[in-house]
């Protein structure tokens, strides 16, 4: 069933309004998941910053990695770091995907500018990104990075990348403070949690009508600054007697049920990754908590509804992440065999960009950075211009649910 807003759409954010958009982005789980029922992830609205449904507007054609065809350039790579191994790794793969697909679709059109992508897993640790920054920067061929993925391992290694003047640009990393360390370099292609968690918030109360709501974070840095916004936006109806961290990696939630369970709350909102929200779900359930579970971006995965099984049913799951259109979907999928995931669109747009500024001569670090710093150009997921701090000048967010 597809959604209210078509596949096609691009949403563009507007000055004073934090548009959240929605377009296909269906996400099936396999047939061996742990429920007869196939769910998957759909669409559902596109919200303002009030929770309140808004229309998506239409867009322009996004950039095309492959250009006019006649580029040319000496040897240089592309690098991108993130998790390809370890419980989240279906986010970094999206995201090299992304990036994959943009590369592949520039070199097979410019046969005198050959860019290779270097692939750097970092499981998502902010110690393994910090071992793993210096091998980046060591390596002279590499003149940008799409990555880290994360906002831990983000704000572990933002200092080496900036010091040594490459550009990283992360498709996913949304903590607030990741810009606010004065880095020249990050750049961040989606919505931070300061956009994402008021907006989440305010559906909360205002369209799904909760009163209650039980706030548990994973203890990350990406947990606890969504929690954060969420817990602020949300003032008297985050019942205070119900703030909940759990720590990544936990799979015994019994505590947090118990306190939910005394609260007995309208909603939950789980700030962390699929990883531990797919048994927190089942274990919610399990434990006769009725109130709605509601996620965010590092949730959003069909790995998310594989392993919850009929517990992830009814679920709302927030994301700045873009759209994937008809024709990247398409693409992606026949590359892949997997529909676009959660950021593979941000990928795609991130590598398209630096991809664009090679094409242009921009084949040195500070030319490269010079060049992404000045762009602004229309993409798959959004229209992408930055201002000094690294953050978008106009910014997304979807809402999603399990049906």
């Amino acid at each position: 069933m597809r959604g209210r807003v078509a596949r096609n759409a691009f949403a563009l954010g507007g000055a004073g309004l934090l548009v959240l958009a929605i377009a296909g982005c269906n996400q099936s789980t396999p047939e061996e998941g742990a429920s007869e029922t196939k769910l998957s992830i759909v669409e559902t609205a596109q919200i303002d910053e009030n929770g309140a449904e808004v229309t998506a507007a239409e867009g322009v054609d996004p950039a095309n990695p492959a250009g006019d065809g006649k580029a040319e350039c000496p040897p240089v790579s592309i690098a991108m770091a993130g998790a390809l191994n370890g419980p989240d790794a279906a986010l970094g793969i999206n995201i090299k995907n992304g990036v994959q697909l943009a590369i592949d679709q520039h070199n097979a059109a410019n046969p005198g500018c050959q860019v290779q992508l270097k692939t750097f897993d970092t499981e998502g640790d902010p110690q393994k990104a910090t071992a793993i920054a210096p091998q980046i920067v060591d390596d002279q061929n590499i003149i940008g990075l799409v990555g880290p993925a994360f906002s831990g391992e983000t704000k572990a290694t933002g200092g080496v990348f900036d010091q040594a003047g490459l550009v990283a640009a992360t498709a996913s990393a949304t903590n607030v403070t990741l810009s606010e360390n004065g880095w020249k370099t990050f750049f961040r292609g989606l919505g931070n949690d300061g956009v994402q968690g008021p907006s989440v918030a305010n559906y909360m109360k205002n369209t799904l009508g909760h009163k209650k709501v039980c706030v548990i974070d994973d203890s990350t840095d990406y947990g606890l600054g969504l929690a954060q916004a969420i817990r602020e936006t949300l003032g008297p109806v985050a019942d205070s007697a119900c703030n909940i961290s759990v720590k990544k990696g936990d799979k015994d939630f019994s505590a947090a049920v118990t306190q939910v369970n005394s609260a007995a709350p309208d909603g939950v909102f789980f700030s962390g990754y699929y990883a531990e929200a797919a048994p927190l779900v089942q274990q919610l359930k399990d434990g006769g908590v009725t109130a709605q579970f509601v996620t965010g971006d590092g949730a959003k995965d069909p790995e998310f509804v594989k392993q919850a099984g009929e517990s992830s049913k009814g679920s709302a799951l927030s994301c700045p992440c873009g759209p994937a259109s008809e024709a990247f979907a398409k693409e992606y999928t026949a590359k892949f065999g997997q529909e676009p995931g959660t950021y593979s669109t941000e990928g795609y747009d991130l590598g398209t960009i630096l991809l664009k500024g090679i094409d242009s001569g921009a084949v040195t670090r500070p030319a490269l950075l010079e060049f992404v710093r000045n762009y602004e150009g229309q993409g798959v997921a959004r229209k992408y211009q930055w201002g000094p701090t690294g953050e978008l000048t106009n910014t997304l967010i979807w809402m999603y649910e399990v049906k």
